[in-house]
């Protein structure tokens, strides 16, 4: 979407005069700033106001509510399939001139037991709101039953990751139910248990070491149990088995384990590389087989494998995708008035998160730490101003300020997943007089 609407205002002249076309072909007519879904989670935020719909910010583009199921560049043809989601339709044929392909990443699952059964994810505003659903219908489960291993299974609250994602997911909703506890009679704070699961020996790679230490120092000071160098080996019936020996129930896991290149890339004739990702030249243009440039298509984001000189390959992260998707557009404007394409050189990364109300890490581009309030209100700063839409970043704004002169909604409104259900419930009595 960052590419099309930088497109969009360098061509304009040349779109409302017909000399050229952008199509814009994407599953959801919206686009998701991923950074805030956390605060989604936790209730701080409407869901509606982290989309920003792809016709109102791109009024001079064709956006075109489909997914894209093959790649042809040899032929430089797409084929597209419009129906909705977990239905099949008949690919429609487009040709193209120039290619931009920025589909993103998915979450990177593994083989673990009962992962797909009861797992939950947290890479969609769906996701985001499933999950403050399910966390506050396990208080109130807990709250109402007398069945005491029911009861801690539905009060431990089971982590897989710990990147910006986890982390940010984790802190936030245990702000949240710390809260939301005290509404209930029979239950306190104390009374829940969350466990975060990491593979490696840190958490929050993206971030210093002397930062990470702080960040985990809060997080246990909060008494949450955090494993690292440890992985989850089952999740079979709700019961969690950890690498290091452990083994206990728990109803919510939600996974965050680092994503992967979006699957359609398979089904290209791109070059890809090892993790799947397109081969990338510094001026985001397509690697051909031979070293040069592949003529026509260019790649950004998640899915693109971008030289970093600190680094092998630039981080699939927000930042550097935002950054790509706008140096892209002024390349690609360049080639058509036959300029020569500049370079992505990746700035220090403005990395920060929320830990809940109040609190929050960050580092800045000059390399200064901080942490707590100052982080939290630099972190809220940040995404405010990256939000691609004026009008979105007004309504956040406006949760943000009716959040902190009114206390925190605390309702699961679980029900609206599920809009059948209770009309599926009452079945069809054929004797409505009895």
């Amino acid at each position: 979407m960052s590419a099309a609407l930088r497109l969009q205002q360098t061509l304009r002249p040349r779109l409302r005069a017909g000399q050229a076309e952008i199509t814009v072909v994407e599953p959801q007519p919206y686009l998701t700033y991923h950074p805030l879904l956390a605060e989604v989670a936790a209730g701080s935020i409407d869901p509606r106001h982290v989309v920003v719909p792809l016709r109102r910010v791109l009024p001079d583009c064709r956006v075109l509510t489909a997914r894209v199921t093959r790649i042809e560049h040899a032929t430089r043809r797409v084929w597209v399939d419009a129906a909705p989601r977990g239905e099949h339709g008949v690919p429609t044929e487009l040709g193209y001139d120039l290619l931009v392909v920025a589909p993103g990443s998915v979450s990177r699952t593994a083989p673990v037991p009962g992962l797909a059964e009861h797992g939950l994810g947290f890479g969609s505003v769906g996701e985001a709101v499933a999950l403050r659903n399910h966390v506050l219908e396990q208080l109130d489960l807990a709250s109402s039953t007398r069945d005491p291993a029911l009861r801690q299974s539905a009060l431990t609250f089971v982590f897989v990751g710990a990147g910006y994602a986890g982390v940010g997911a984790l802190a936030e909703l245990e702000d949240m139910a710390r809260y939301a506890a005290k509404g209930y009679h029979n239950l306190t704070a104390d009374d829940l248990r969350w466990v975060l699961v990491e593979a490696t020996g840190r958490i929050l790679p993206e971030e210093s070491p002397e930062l990470a230490a702080h960040t985990l120092a809060e997080l246990r000071d909060r008494s949450v149990d955090v494993r690292l160098a440890t992985t989850l080996e089952s999740a079979l019936d709700r019961v969690m088995v950890l690498s290091d020996g452990s083994r206990f129930a728990a109803r919510t896991l939600v996974w965050t384990a680092g994503v992967r290149p979006a699957p359609l890339l398979r089904d290209t004739d791109l070059p890809l590389d090892r993790s799947g990702r397109v081969r990338c030249l510094p001026t985001l243009q397509v690697l051909g087989p031979d070293g040069a440039p592949l003529p026509g298509v260019w790649a950004a984001g998640d899915c693109a494998a971008v030289p970093d000189p600190a680094a092998e390959y630039c981080a699939p992260n927000a930042q550097h995708a935002l950054a790509q998707a706008r140096l892209l557009a002024e390349n690609l404007s360049a080639e058509l008035d036959s300029r020569p394409p500049a370079p992505y050189r990746p700035e220090r990364l403005d990395c920060s998160t929320s830990l809940g109300l109040g609190r929050g890490v960050a580092h800045t581009r000059r390399g200064g730490q901080l942490t707590g309030r100052r982080a939290w209100w630099l972190h809220r700063a940040r995404h405010l101003r990256r939000l691609p839409s004026f009008d979105r970043r007004v309504r956040v704004l406006t949760d943000w300020l009716l959040g902190g002169l009114f206390n925190r909604e605390v309702v699961s409104l679980g029900s609206v997943e599920h809009p059948r259900a209770e009309f599926e419930a009452a079945g069809w009595d054929t004797h409505p007089e009895q």
